[in-house]
């Protein structure tokens, strides 16, 4: 039989005495338990005592997450939080180095406890750190735990940035402008500065005070990559919280100080692979650098502004050299209409009309100016072969400028906030100080080769720009490393073959409708199903490495889980570090029996996503969310890494639970190996050899009605 709901058994530990292997009452105080337990090694004082893990990260076990513990948990008897913080407090404040640096030690290993944090920061715990920092008397090791301790503490929000003071703010960035300090403590410290600027508005300009972007790009010609990822991320916060009148300031600075090129010599054509969290923040930097295009994106133009007007002025000036404009104020009226609808404005006699929809606003009209002046014989090219050909082929450049334009900032997402966890950055822009204006002046070629290959009328408008965007988002997709690459890549995306690129998708998933090919399909489904459902569930046996959220990205904490291979038993357990490749059961120290499993729930519904806030950044995470509910009432929660360990794993789990797998990607593996087995099936009637004599004999009618042309 097996035992109440609400009992678990464990082993807790004490040093020195064996081990008491006891049968926990969740029912029971958690203070009763420890008097117990006590009593079995004779100890006095039980409420000096409290439950700690013996593995992983150690935490006290509170009344709130004694609901965590299972069978088979090693737990260890320990002095209480509250005794562990005054006597780490006391010892932080003796007089004897060796003391002092153990204390610092175990204060930085034990301030990860949000149990004990809440304890050792109601004694005034962070500002006996931050008076310790502001001495400006440790070093090395002693200050490097000092600030992991502080930050950590920090890091739980029980303490609001605000209350840091400017002494505390000069002696941290001082440890950043140093030319020569500790690996350790530059890292804690530049962390420690983000953490500011992010959480405080006040301290942003504190901090921007005491730091400049000079400072940090030293910080980016290192070997470490560590140290790289903390810098960027350090000038992402500070151009993040920057006033709008600020950024285009500190983006020229950006640029004088050559941060696009040491970012691209140092950091992306490093040595080292691009880890996630670089990655994250390089993305970062690419979406807050193309947000500086906004202003001028949601910018109207102002057809009465002269200054403005002679840009359009400029545009038809390069194309048909101007110096040749009659003098007549008519002529040169009647002229000027002609010119610019030959440049392919919609609105022939005031251009500037074109430009008042946003967005693209103004930026549109930047990036013609700027292919005119930098590209010019290319503009020149564009404008006129264009306007000697017949009416019904001409492109128009000025409407598919705009259009092109307004097109990029949605594929770039201009104006929009990054996304947390997102890695999706473009090594190409980081090699062009003017890399979103070369970008547009690929893409327009493209459009009007694009034109030209679909020999296209203004009536094929919206289905040239179509394919252009197939073009494009196809080209990015393959990450190509430079604006060279890209034009190569766009090269071999011709019209022609991403009509062969449609066609074949199409085929891979086409659902044929005539009845034959219904009930092959009708056949063939549970078949490929069951297929599917084996792949789900051996990877799930193989099983993937989770990422811990905590309120620091950078802290990486991993998890592992997988499947037993008789498919009854869930194994999970906490990780060091990310593996390579597959973790042992023995690793995985713990367990949920599949027969517990109630359900699996996804995004919002998911009890860690409840608390969530709505904002964009967390959208992404919403998406990768999901979690094990299972008896009693209790959780297991995940964040996916990507989108198809997602489908994997909740495929895979409702798949154990003998429930329908409805993900995107089985949806497509099923419509894809269905087409695959049905051409295969075909084919082989394709190649049967039909006998010349004796005529066949006549046979019961087939279920297929299939009529074959054998030649």
């Amino acid at each position: 039989m097996p035992p109440p709901a609400d009992i678990v058994k464990v082993a807790i530990e004490w040093p020195g005495a064996n081990a008491q292997l006891i049968e926990m009452d969740q029912k029971r105080p958690l203070s009763s338990i420890i008097r117990e337990v006590c009593d079995g090694w004779s100890l006095s004082g039980s409420e000096q005592f409290a439950l700690r893990y013996a593995d992983g990260p150690q935490l006290y076990i509170t009344e709130q997450s004694r609901g965590d513990i299972k069978n088979g948990t090693i737990l260890r008897l320990a002095i209480s939080p509250g005794r562990a913080a005054r006597q780490l407090l006391e010892r932080i404040q003796s007089h004897g180095i060796d003391a002092r640096l153990e204390a610092l030690k175990e204060l930085a290993k034990l301030s990860a406890d949000p149990t004990f944090a809440a304890e050792f920061i109601n004694m005034e715990g962070i500002g006996t750190l931050a008076r310790l920092v502001e001495s400006g008397t440790h070093f090395g090791e002693m200050l490097a735990f000092t600030l992991t301790a502080f930050l950590e503490l920090m890091d739980h929000g029980i303490v609001s940035w605000d209350l840091i003071s400017l002494s505390f703010i000069k002696q941290i960035a001082g440890y950043v402008n140093q030319p020569m300090v500790d690996v350790s403590i530059l890292q804690r410290s530049l962390a420690i500065l983000e953490s500011m600027v992010l959480n405080s508005h006040s301290l942003y300009h504190r901090v921007a005070q005491e730091i400049t972007v000079g400072q940090l790009i030293g910080h980016l010609q290192v070997s470490n990559q560590e140290i790289q990822t903390y810098a960027i991320a350090l000038i992402n916060a500070l151009f993040l919280k920057a006033p709008e009148d600020r950024r285009q300031e500190m983006a020229s600075t950006l640029a004088q100080k050559h941060l696009r090129s040491i970012i691209l010599n140092h950091v992306i054509r490093g040595n080292r692979p691009i880890k996630a969290e670089m990655a994250h923040q390089l993305y970062v930097l690419q979406v807050l650098t193309f947000n500086l295009l906004e202003e001028r994106m949601m910018t109207k133009m102002d057809p009465n502004d002269q200054a403005q007007r002679d840009i359009i002025f400029e545009l038809r000036r390069i194309a048909f050299d101007g110096e040749n404009d009659p003098t007549g104020t008519e002529k040169r009226k009647a002229m000027y209409t002609k010119d610019y609808k030959m440049l392919g404005f919609t609105n022939h006699v005031n251009p500037a009309l074109d430009f008042t929809q946003t967005p693209p606003g103004m930026l549109a009209l930047d990036n013609m100016l700027y292919l005119a002046k930098v590209h010019q014989d290319t503009y020149i090219r564009i404008v006129l072969e264009n306007s000697s050909r017949e009416d019904k082929h001409e492109c128009p450049f000025g409407r598919c400028a705009i259009e092109l334009t307004r097109m990029l900032c949605e594929i770039l997402q201009v104006g929009e906030l990054p996304n947390e966890g997102c890695n999706d950055y473009h090594p190409m822009f980081f090699t062009h100080d003017r890399a979103w204006e070369e970008f547009f002046c690929v893409c327009i070629q493209l459009l009007n080769k694009t034109w030209k290959e679909m020999r296209a009328t203004a009536e094929d408008f919206n289905k040239v720009m179509q394919v252009v965007r197939e073009q494009i988002t196809r080209a990015l997709a393959m990450k190509p490393s430079s604006i060279d690459q890209l034009k190569n890549k766009l090269r071999g995306l011709n019209y022609s073959e991403i009509l062969r690129l449609r066609q074949s998708e199409r085929m891979s998933q086409d659902d044929f409708q005539s009845p034959p090919i219904i009930e092959l399909r009708e056949r063939i489904q549970p078949e490929i199903l069951e297929l599917i459902k084996q792949q789900r569930l051996n990877r799930l046996c193989e099983g993937s490495c989770f990422r811990k959220l905590g309120n620091r990205r950078r802290q990486e904490k991993f998890w592992f889980c997988r499947l037993s291979l008789n498919h009854k038993v869930l194994h999970y357990g906490d990780l060091d570090e990310s593996p390579q490749g597959e973790v042992p059961f023995e690793l995985l120290s713990d367990k949920i029996p599949v027969s517990d499993i109630k359900s699996v729930v996804t995004g919002k519904d998911c009890p860690h996503m409840k608390e969530k806030s709505a904002l964009k950044q967390n959208k992404e995470v919403l998406e990768l969310a999901f979690s094990v509910l299972y008896d009693p009432d209790e959780t297991l929660n995940f964040v996916a890494p990507n989108k198809y360990e997602y489908c994997i794993w909740t495929d895979g789990l409702c798949a154990l639970l003998g429930r329908e797998m409805g993900s995107d990607l089985t949806r497509s593996d099923l419509d894809t190996l269905i087409s695959m087995e049905m051409k295969l099936r075909l084919l082989d009637l394709e190649n049967i050899t039909i006998p010349e004599a004796p005529p066949p004999v006549p046979k019961e009618p087939s279920s297929y009605n299939f009529t074959y042309n054998y030649s």
